[in-house]
């Protein structure tokens, strides 16, 4: 067989779009990974990382943590907060453009970590609190799902193209079956959702729906 360029654009199209990772999802396997969804990320208009979308999400988001909840399914988040002096982070972060220091600033922003009041961790509940993108990155997740016995890993939150789809490869990488909310993780621009879901499609994670994610864990 000869591979044309046509064939092989139309086989990455077709995996961009419609591709499917082949494995099952088994309820008992499963943890729910809430990623970001903190009062900066959250709350309507108090800093310039508001993600609406994330705001406007949060029922979903909500019913699907009660649905895991119910289903015996640990739920852990994570969050940004000061750790360790802001000395456990990648050292170019403070260089980055999403910083938005033509914005200003508030010591307030990022000192807690707290997590958007309707869907507060319960107390048996783990927290993660992460100094960068992925939330494997330096911190005890893998460690955790490993002693819960959890093979695979349901993603929510923000945002989509950064801290979810980073997590969502970590998870790859480390030999976790990734599932990967399409409609429950936001990003500050909405163009940029599909684009990042059809990368993660293709070679990283099995992409659903909310509805789909909550059909197959019942």
């Amino acid at each position: 067989m000869k591979y044309t360029e046509d064939i092989v654009k139309k086989a990455a199209i077709n995996a961009y779009l419609n591709g499917d990772v082949e494995f099952e999802i088994i309820t008992s396997k499963c943890a729910l990974i809430v990623i970001d969804m903190q009062d900066e990320f959250v709350k309507p208009k108090w800093t310039p990382f508001w993600v609406p979308e994330a705001t406007n999400q949060v029922p979903k988001i909500k019913k699907m943590i009660e649905v895991c909840r119910g289903k015996n399914i640990p739920v852990i988040y994570t969050a940004f907060k000061d750790t360790h002096l802001f000395k456990d982070r990648p050292k170019t972060g403070q260089l980055m453009p999403n910083r938005y220091p033509h914005l200003g600033n508030d010591p307030l922003w990022f000192n807690e970590g707290k997590i958007w009041h309707e869907i507060t961790p319960k107390e048996n509940e783990v927290v993660i609190f992460k100094p960068s993108y992925g939330a494997f990155f330096n911190t005890s997740l893998e460690t955790i799902l490993k002693n819960f016995e959890k093979d695979t890993i349901i993603i929510c939150g923000t945002l989509t193209n950064y801290c979810c789809g980073t997590t969502a490869r970590q998870g790859y990488e480390r030999g976790f079956k990734v599932v990967f909310g399409s409609d429950v993780t936001s990003t500050d621009i909405p163009e940029m959702q599909e684009p990042e879901l059809q990368v993660l499609r293709k070679g990283f994670a099995k992409v659903l729906d909310f509805k789909s994610i909550i059909e197959k864990l019942k």
